[in-house]
């Protein structure tokens, strides 16, 4: 989408006021696009993409293309992840890269330019980033989404076993934690806005260790990308209990829970009004 006066927290809120508070991941794995009947060639995966989009589109607040399953067909790969971005455009719902990059200093400020420049192939509406260099060595990712309009994702609290070694280091004042009250103060840019840009991902079955470490998501005033609805366990009642105050603001996200009921347009359809109303 072009730089658009409207920042991407204010246009996310009014898609989740007029859609609901669902975003789609489409992730081609090999098995999914088996399932479907598709190869697993640049061909099934611009066929998979282009469905799940046409499907979901009038639904869904945004979608989140995994990246990673388009960079392993290479060259031609990102050439469909090009085509599904600019379609999303024409489709008028938001995109969120989902491509957790993180470096510093030029390499930082060449993902910025990937994801976040106005006239970039790969430019979404967002893209998450992996804060674990340092929250500010993703600087030039934050600026370049403020001055054009777009949104960041910040990896902050994730469900995987392996996330509380770094995650939950320091107790009271976790790496977590920080990683929270860092998003809070770059969103005070936006607070005349209805949510700020720069949001975070914290999973969606986490548990209590929002509880046990102490943190305030309700006081971030930004979205928060919630992966693990469906399939990965999680349910619409799990997650008002797991975010408190802070629901308001979840975009929850289902990825394989709806994808499986593909390839029909119908089902796809169909599954994913049926997750709408379990949020």
């Amino acid at each position: 989408m072009p730089s658009s006066n409207t920042p991407f927290g204010a246009r996310l809120a009014e898609a989740m006021a007029a859609k609901g508070p669902l975003c789609v991941g489409i992730d081609p794995h090999p098995g999914l696009l088996a399932a479907w009947g598709l190869a697993d060639s640049v061909q099934g995966l611009r066929t998979f993409s282009q469905t799940v989009l046409e499907a979901v589109a009038p639904l869904a607040a945004a979608i989140k293309p995994q990246v990673a399953l388009y960079e392993r067909h290479g060259s031609a790969g990102l050439a469909a992840l090009e085509e599904l971005l600019a379609a999303s455009v024409q489709a008028q719902v938001l995109t969120i890269a989902d491509a957790k990059r993180g470096d510093i200093g030029s390499t930082m400020a060449g993902y910025a330019d990937a994801w976040l420049r106005d006239g970039s192939s790969l430019a979404a509406d967002s893209v998450t980033l992996s804060p674990y260099l340092g929250f500010e060595s993703l600087r030039p990712a934050l600026d370049l989404a403020a001055s054009n309009g777009r949104g960041v994702f910040v990896l902050a609290l994730t469900s995987n076993p392996e996330g509380a070694s770094v995650q939950h280091v320091g107790g009271s004042e976790s790496v977590a934690k920080r990683i929270v009250q860092a998003a809070a103060l770059e969103n005070q840019r936006y607070a005349q806005e209805s949510l700020g840009s720069v949001g975070l991902v914290v999973g969606a079955t986490v548990g209590t260790a929002l509880i046990d470490l102490g943190i305030d998501l309700a006081a971030v005033h930004g979205p928060i990308l919630a992966p693990g609805l469906g399939t990965q366990g999680a349910t619409g009642a799990d997650m008002r209990a797991t975010f408190g105050p802070a629901y308001p603001a979840v975009l929850a996200t289902s990825s394989r829970g709806i994808l499986a009921a593909g390839p029909e347009l119908a089902a796809l359809r169909a599954a994913t009004e049926q997750t709408l109303l379990g949020l």
